[in-house]
C-alpha cells in the first residue's frame, strides 16, 4: 500500500516541511495546498501526508479523507471564490497525464466563460461494446479480457 515518507517526492518534502507551499487546509491524514501552475483561479491540491504513488496503491482511510477534503475545498471555491461550479480531477499513471507520482487531487473551481474545455468529446457509443465493457467491469463478470 502506501509507504510513509519518499524522501525523493515533492509532495512528501512539501508534507514534511522541506518545501514550501500555500497550505489553504490540513487535518491529520491530508493536506490541501494552492497548485503552482492554476487552470483557473483558486485551483487546489489535496494530498494525503502518507505517500502512495496513486489511485491504486493508496489505502481505503487516506482515499477517503482526501474525497472529504476535496469537497470540503470545492465548497469554499463556491462560497468564497464565486465559482459557478468544480471540477475534480484524479490522474493515475502517466498515459492518463500523471507527473507527480504521489496521489493528489485537483480541486478545479469553474467559472461561466472560462476557456477550460473536457479532453474529449462526448458522443454517443457503441452501445454493443459498452454492454461488453461493462460486463468485464462488472464484481461478478468476467476477469480476463
Amino acid at each position: 500500500m502506501a509507504d510513509e515518507h519518499d524522501p525523493d517526492c515533492i509532495f512528501c518534502r512539501i508534507v514534511a516541511g522541506d518545501l514550501p507551499a500555500s497550505v489553504i487546509a490540513e487535518d491529520e491524514l491530508t493536506i490541501a495546498l494552492m497548485d503552482i501552475q492554476p487552470a483557473s483561479r483558486g485551483h487546489a491540491l489535496v494530498i494525503p501526508r502518507a505517500h502512495a504513488r496513486d489511485l491504486l496503491s493508496i489505502g481505503r482511510a487516506d482515499l477517503t479523507a482526501c474525497a472529504a477534503m476535496a469537497q470540503e475545498i470545492a465548497g469554499r471555491g463556491i462560497e468564497r471564490l464565486g465559482a459557478d461550479g468544480v471540477n475534480l480531477l484524479n490522474s493515475c499513471g502517466a498515459d492518463a497525464w500523471q507527473t507527480v507520482f504521489h496521489f493528489h487531487i485537483h480541486v478545479i473551481p469553474r467559472y461561466k466563460g472560462d476557456p477550460l474545455r473536457l479532453p474529449w468529446t462526448p458522443g454517443p457509443g457503441d452501445m454493443a461494446e459498452i454492454a461488453a465493457t461493462g460486463a468485464l467491469l462488472r464484481e461478478s463478470g468476467p476477469a480476463d479480457v
